[in-house]
């Protein structure tokens, strides 16, 4: 897969390999239910959310603007003022991390870069892949707290497909569960070895 975003390495070289095998990473599958009918929802979401990925960031840093203590993690050690660089880079990211939640393409490429996302909210690699001089981690509270609102204000926009109230439910469903599954495998820096 390639882009021209900044600082997006999935399934290149410059990615480690995740400590945790695809045999592990399915029985992660296994306990949160996830299985072949979330995958179908996930794929059907993306048609419907690829064309607004702008307005859900807008919605979600929106969210995180307004709230100062997870602003706060963007914001630059020397004066404590956002840094809009900063924020703007991991913005396309992330919106690049829409479409890959929903291309549900769960290979040792997928594997491997959510290990790296992990790494990147961790002191072992933040602020690394771009060059700044932010708070130096994402308290893993919080970054297990955000799944939340990600998961619930996507209704109004997978509500825009013209898919039913049924079908909206599961695809709702499939990106809590794959979301679910993406922060426990961001909090794997955070663990202890022999822990996670």
């Amino acid at each position: 897969m390639t882009t021209n975003i900044p600082g997006y390495t999935y399934g290149s070289a410059e990615v480690a390999k995740s400590p945790l095998s695809m045999d592990e990473f399915a029985n992660l599958k296994q306990a949160t239910l996830f299985g072949d009918d979330d995958v179908r929802y996930l794929k059907m979401s993306h048609d419907i959310l690829k064309d607004q990925v702008e307005q859900i960031l807008d919605v979600w840093y929106g969210f995180v603007g307004s709230t100062p203590f997870l602003l706060h993690y963007f914001t630059n050690k020397s004066d404590n003022q956002p840094n809009t660089d900063y924020l703007g880079a991991v913005r396309k990211r992330f919106g690049q991390w829409i479409v890959d939640t929903a291309n549900a393409n769960y290979d040792q490429n997928w594997l491997n870069y959510q290990y790296e996302i992990g790494l990147r909210h961790h002191s072992s690699k933040k602020n690394k892949t771009d060059g700044v001089n932010a708070q130096p981690i994402i308290n893993l509270r919080y970054v297990l707290a955000l799944q939340v609102p990600i998961t619930t204000t996507l209704r109004p926009f997978l509500e825009k497909g013209g898919h039913s109230s049924e079908e909206v439910d599961k695809m709702q469903d499939a990106w809590r569960k794959s979301v679910l599954m993406q922060v426990i495998l961001w909090s794997q820096p955070y663990i202890h070895e022999g822990q996670f």
